[in-house]
Parts: C-alpha cells; structure tokens; sequence
C-alpha cells in the first residue's frame, strides 16, 4: 500500500502547555483509523493539524509526499460531532454548495450545463446516503441522523483524498448509531477513501477501523502537569472487511 498521509516529528504546543509530542504516523492509502484516547490526549489537536486549522510547533506533515496546505482543500472532507451544515439551505443546496464555491468562486453559483451537472451530482449523492427523498427538506425537518447523514454527502461532493470524522456519531441513539456505521463503512469500501476518526468509542473504533491508534501521555510530572505532551502508545493493525462491519452494526443495534 502506498503512503498517502505522513506525520513526522510533529509537536504541539501553547505556550508552556505540551499537547503532542514526538509524534510519527504513516497512513496508507485506503486505510480507515480510528483515533482513541482520554480527554486532553491530544485527539481533536491531531485532527485540527490535519485539517489545516493549526501548524505544527515541530515537524512536518507531507500529504503525497508535498507539505500539507495550511487551509483545508478539496483534497480534505470533514465531519464533526455537531451536525456541520447549512440552516439555510435545503439538503441539495447543502450538497451543491461545495461545488459551487469551487467552481465559481466570485458568484458561489454555477449557471447553464456545469450547474445541470453539479445537481446530478448532487442527488446522486444524497441518494449513496439515504436521502434521496429529502433533497428539498431544510435540516430543521431533518431528525439528527438524517443531517448527519446530510453533513456525510456534503464532505463527500468534492471527492476527497481523506476525509476526517470528529466524534461523527457522538450526538445519536443507539439504533441510528449502527446504521451510520453501516452507511459509513459502505461509502469508505465503494469510494475507496482514506479515513481519520477521532472517538471516544472504542467499540465504534475497533468494529470501524482497519488500524487503531491510541494516544496518551508516556511521561508524567506531577510538579509540571503541562510539561509533557501525548503520543502515540498503541498502534494496532486491523483488517475487518465492510461485510463483517455491517455484520456487527446489525449485531450491535439488535
């Protein structure tokens, strides 16, 4: 497999508070990995580098080999916890609107037969989620897995190389939970994407992931909490098939 995402060396720091330390991570193309760790690990750092929303005090991150783009492209998709989507907007304009703003920039809407093509697009989309019916509904219409489901396909209108999920099933019951599991785990097998996930659900981790990683603090003064920051402690390998992750979401909801 080939290395698509490179973290070498890489600190974070505020001041005199060390977040992460000496950390160092190559992830392949295709791979699914889930994040873990306690609260103040360092988690939701990693995956702000990785979107672009903060440099590294040190080291480096190479995306294909080229230092990553400080602001976050179409080579990056996220979701968050929070359902991270227009109010405004109906689902299809919400899906819409990436391609949009990136196909022209000034105006933030296509026009003639690129905008014709862009709506394609964007019910095919919404339908690869679930939400074939509800293009026309507003997200307060929308129960929380239905936006979530909502924030999923707008991440994805742009095709990105990785896509980074923050806590992305943190806010919903049970039973939801599991079939975004399932819907997630499809899409990362039919586009062949490249996964971040950041959650406190080791479950969710492991059923999910095709590598868990865990980050935690190795050294510890009790006189300097901040002194020291987090770093990679577990890095397990994993290689469950979609068939076996929809197999243990049904298992989970029953």
């Amino acid at each position: 497999m080939t290395t698509l995402l490179e973290i070498r060396n890489v600190w974070v720091e505020y001041g005199a508070h060390v977040v992460l330390e000496r950390l160092n991570l190559e992830i392949e193309a295709g791979a699914f990995v889930s994040i873990i760790g306690p609260s103040g690990a360092g988690k939701t750092s990693l995956l702000r580098l990785l979107l672009g929303q903060e440099a590294p005090a040190k080291g480096v991150i190479t995306l294909d080999g080229a230092p990553l783009a400080p602001e976050c492209g179409p080579d990056r998709g996220v979701v968050f916890q929070r359902y991270s989507v227009f109010p405004h907007l109906t689902a299809l304009g919400n899906v819409m609107i990436a391609r949009d703003f990136a196909g022209a920039p000034l105006l933030a809407r296509l026009f003639g037969a690129r905008r014709k093509a862009a709506r394609a697009e964007a019910l095919a989309m919404l339908a690869a989620v679930g939400l074939e019916g509800a293009a026309n509904q507003y997200p307060a219409q929308m129960s929380g897995g239905m936006q979530q489901r909502l924030a999923i396909a707008q991440a994805l209108m742009m095709q990105p190389r990785i896509l980074l999920l923050d806590e992305p099933f943190g806010a919903l019951d049970p039973g939801i939970r599991a079939d975004m599991h399932k819907l997630i785990a499809r899409l990362w097998r039919e586009q062949q994407l490249t996964i971040v996930m950041v959650t406190h659900d080791i479950r969710e981790a492991f059923t999910l992931g095709t590598r868990v990683i865990a980050l935690d603090k190795q050294r510890q003064d009790p006189h300097e909490p901040n002194r020291y920051g987090a770093t990679i402690t577990y890095d397990l390998k994993l290689r469950p098939k979609a068939d076996e992750v929809a197999e243990e979401t049904e298992g989970a909801a029953a």
